[in-house]
């Protein structure tokens, strides 16, 4: 029953993410590029805050699948890296924490151009 509940919680946080994003959508003339921004953003803010770790802790996923954990991934990067190279830590703390995730999305985006016709939209 403990693993049902932690489903719920991640789709909770994570839905509540998602719509936020979409209020911004539809309410603002912010371009969806300038909304991924902002949320990554959020995510470095909230972690540097202190606010974001017990947000994770709670829904897990739910809180680091969206683009404000990846946010969150780049800022624990750099502080655990300050923490233990010193101030350089901080350019290659966060990149190095994310390499596995950027990695695997520019191979499977390499694949699924490589599978499917790539074109522009009109």
């Amino acid at each position: 029953m403990e693993v049902f509940w932690d489903f719920v919680k991640a789709f909770v946080v994570g839905g509540l993410i998602c719509v936020i994003g979409q209020v911004l959508i539809q309410t603002t003339k912010l371009t969806n590029a300038r909304i991924l921004v902002l949320f990554v953003t959020a995510g470095v803010v909230l972690t540097g805050l202190g606010l974001y770790k017990p947000l994770v802790d709670f829904a897990g996923a739910g809180a680091t699948v969206p683009l404000t954990g990846f946010g969150y991934s780049l800022a624990m990067g750099a502080i655990e890296a300050v923490n233990s190279y010193g101030i350089l830590g901080a350019l290659a703390g966060g990149v190095t924490r994310t390499a596995a995730g950027i990695a695997s999305a520019v191979f499977f985006g390499l694949l699924n151009a490589l599978i499917f016709k790539p074109r522009a939209k009109p």
